[in-house]
């Protein structure tokens, strides 16, 4: 696959873990969206990231038709690396926690950190680039909070964040919260049940290459890529 993304969008993130579970081959394209290249534009007029094309097939854009795709084409043919389960009612469960994440998160949380913080450098002023917003980063680490504590109770009663096993939603959580990570934002001592579910993704082979990921000017925490932080 061909993948056009920007490797700080969780959304982005999300479907790179999703290729690697499936043992996908992908060739990456970073894409800075904001700069409305004309031949992204002309086959993406909504900009939306990620956006793939499978062996010259395409363009499938967005991160759950993405997953959708994916789960339909590779899911039974690789079975060991199925994300989605065969019970219709886990299914909805997992697409349900996925929405989460990619939707509600990501505007609560995600999104305005990582726009204010990474995208904001990278952007020219006549592109929405400048100074970060002080009052959506304030909000961002007020809303987290409450995140943390969702995400606690699901890995309290649970084994994976859907069910028994992992899936689509563990994936989708993990890649909102490493771009929050990333920048320090993350109160991994508000739920330590959550930093647990959180260090058994992150040691996975997918995950590795989100670790070696570095934004302009802007350094990872001190903890980012350790394992056992």
């Amino acid at each position: 696959m061909i993948l056009h993304h920007h490797p700080f969008l969780p959304s982005c993130r999300f479907i790179r873990l999703v290729l690697a579970e499936h043992a996908i081959d992908v060739d990456l394209t970073l894409e800075p969206f904001w700069e409305q290249r004309p031949e992204f534009v002309a086959v993406n007029p909504g900009l939306t990231l990620p956006m793939a094309y499978d062996n010259g097939r395409g363009p499938v854009i967005g991160a759950r038709v993405i997953m959708e795709y994916v789960s339909e084409r590779y899911g039974e043919m690789r079975a060991a690396h199925r994300l989605m389960p065969s019970d219709p009612l886990q299914r909805a469960e997992v697409r349900r926690l996925v929405d989460w994440f990619l939707l509600k998160f990501d505007e609560e949380v995600s999104g305005p950190l990582v726009t204010e913080r990474i995208l904001k450098v990278e952007m020219p002023s006549k592109r929405g680039g400048g100074a970060p917003d002080s009052h959506a980063m304030r909000a961002a680490r007020a809303n987290i909070v409450g995140h943390m504590h969702y995400l606690g109770a699901l890995t309290a009663s649970r084994h994976w964040l859907a069910g028994d096993s992992l899936t689509f939603a563990d994936l989708a959580a993990a890649a909102a919260l490493s771009s929050v990570d990333y920048l320090g934002e993350a109160p991994w001592d508000a739920d330590p049940m959550v930093k647990q579910w959180y260090q058994r993704v992150k040691s996975r082979p997918a995950f590795r290459p989100l670790l070696t990921d570095k934004a302009r000017l802007v350094a990872p925490s001190a903890h980012y890529a350790d394992l056992d932080f």
